[in-house]
């Protein structure tokens, strides 16, 4: 045999490993995932899941999914886990029913001071984990007991109703601004095109980037079906929820900028920067002069905040505060961010992959409450959807490992 024909024999192997290796199997993984459960669930429903106004009901009921996830993703990716943002949830939730039933307080003001009892909140856990030294996963358990005990001290019994204005923010959209063409509210089809075409764009510059600084993309071919699928499913995303019955969902308008927020944090500041290379290796991110103190503080502070956030979209969304709200909320929050791709030891997540798990488990309790299912047997689900998701993940990972 000749040594050409060696060469070429190793060679081929190389390139295929090459572009494979430029798949992220885990993120294309999760879609394939959301669009088998989306077209599963409008099947056994009989074509109900994908009704307009389910559809704008699935954003509204699980905005706090969403909201509180991208959070979570944070701290997850830094090494420490939240255990108490469903209690936050129950605690500022009654702070806002109190002040606005009892206390007649204006809601807009009342929001505003919600959102400043959740950075206290978050700054009181962040305190013990960042300067104590206490686990997160300690602190945010004693939160959770402590929190959901002063809810029920500060809301014994249901208190409703509440201002008109504030229900509105998640039971209300934007409709009818730019007119309908037939049932369909123009102002929706035109953010969904819109959406679209930003998203190809940023696509494509982030292809030509890479290419500018000398690393290999993906392949075209990968990169084409992308854009592709994903402008479809927002279109037809935006095309069903332009039909329901409240238009463009405020709760999404809400999510929408939290996500390109968040995204840019993560991605072009240094804090986050700062939070990947806490949760990639702590001792070295200590002696590369990052102070991991300070990181861990203001991750919790943050958290905080959203938790805030996503009280007043529960809240709203209720029309009522009690205290049993939130209950089991963190359950949906942390499998939303394992399910979305981030690492059980942390160092590793996006929030694209977290919103793509977050709308899994949001038509995962859809799909399954139009079913009628048995609320037991719902929790069974999403416990053996959390646990073959990390699996998922392993398996994954061990996968890039071997072919590294």
């Amino acid at each position: 045999m000749s040594t050409q024909a060696v060469t070429e024999g190793a060679t081929a192997p190389a390139e295929k490993s090459s572009w494979l290796k430029r798949i992220d199997f885990g993120q294309y993984g999760i879609m394939l995932a959301l669009i088998a459960v989306v077209i599963f669930f409008q099947i056994m429903t009989g074509g109900r899941l994908l009704r307009p106004d389910n559809v704008a009901s699935l954003i509204q009921q699980n905005a706090y999914v969403i909201i509180m996830a991208i959070g979570m993703l944070m701290i997850i990716i830094a090494g420490h886990i939240d255990l108490s943002v469903g209690s936050q949830i129950a605690l500022i939730g009654g702070f806002l029913g109190v002040s606005m039933a009892k206390w007649d307080m204006p809601w807009v003001v009342a929001v505003i001071v919600a959102l400043l009892i959740g950075i206290a909140l978050g700054a009181w856990q962040g305190f013990w984990v960042a300067f104590v030294g206490i686990p997160g996963f300690i602190v945010t358990l004693a939160g959770m007991l402590l929190f959901r005990g002063l809810a029920i001290v500060i809301v014994p019994q249901t208190i409703a109703p509440l201002p008109k204005g504030f229900v509105s923010i998640a039971n209300s959209g934007i409709l009818g601004w730019l007119g309908f063409a037939g049932v369909y509210d123009v102002f929706t089809l035109i953010i969904g095109v819109v959406l679209a075409a930003l998203f190809i764009v940023s696509q494509l510059r982030r292809r030509a980037s890479l290419v500018k600084h000398g690393l290999t993309p993906e392949p075209m071919w990968l990169l084409i079906g992308k854009l592709v699928f994903v402008s479809l499913f927002v279109l037809g995303f935006m095309f069903i929820l332009s039909g329901s019955a409240i238009g463009l969902p405020y709760v999404l308008v809400i999510c929408a900028v939290l996500i390109l927020v968040y995204t840019f944090v993560l991605n072009k500041t240094t804090f986050g920067r700062y939070i990947y290379a806490v949760g990639g290796n702590r001792e070295a991110a200590r002696l590369s002069g990052i102070s991991v103190r300070s990181v861990n503080f203001w991750m919790f502070v943050n958290m905080g905040f959203l938790a805030a956030v996503g009280a007043i979209v529960t809240t709203s969304r209720a029309g009522a505060a009690v205290s049993a709200a939130g209950q089991n909320y963190e359950l949906d929050v942390i499998a939303a961010c394992f399910i979305g791709g981030a690492a059980v030891w942390g160092g590793i997540g996006r929030i694209s992959g977290t919103i793509i798990g977050a709308l899994f488990m949001g038509v995962l309790n859809m799909g399954l409450s139009i079913m009628s299912v048995d609320s037991a047997w719902q929790q069974a689900i999403k416990g053996l959807v959390l646990l073959f998701a990390v699996a998922f993940d392993q398996i994954n990972k061990a996968r890039a490992t071997k072919t590294s």
